[in-house]
């Protein structure tokens, strides 16, 4: 079954970095825009990053700017948060979200979802 998998989260202090990797795995014919989205307690879900199918063009939330890098890798079907700087107000859950067109007997473009890695930044 096609599914996007997130790892790299867990505790660091204040300034600290992580980085961030969500793999893609099933029959997936083609994937096209992929981003990064975190949620804390409380809050809707924001999108923190973006980068097209070819990588070419990436955007970032204003609070990230400057300290988060967006990065993918088609060949390995993969999407990368690089972290740097980290503060408390970025700890949430991060979530992968990727367009995927899926080789299955449907063949259809569907938007996917990962089960979210957990961020916490100490001060």
């Amino acid at each position: 079954q096609v599914q996007l998998v997130e790892s790299g989260g867990g505790l660091v202090q204040a300034g600290g970095s992580l980085r961030l990797s969500c793999a893609a795995s099933g029959s997936i014919f083609s994937i096209g825009s992929m981003a990064w989205y975190r949620q804390a307690p409380g809050k809707q879900r924001e999108l923190v990053a973006t980068i097209t199918s070819r990588g070419g063009t990436t955007n970032y939330t204003d609070s990230v700017k400057g300290r988060f890098t967006i990065s993918r890798d088609n060949g390995k079907k993969m999407v990368d948060l690089q972290m740097n700087n980290l503060k408390p107000e970025d700890t949430a859950v991060y979530y992968c979200n990727a367009d995927l067109f899926v080789d299955d007997s449907t063949w259809r473009w569907a938007n996917y979802w990962g089960q979210g890695t957990q961020v916490t930044v100490s001060s």
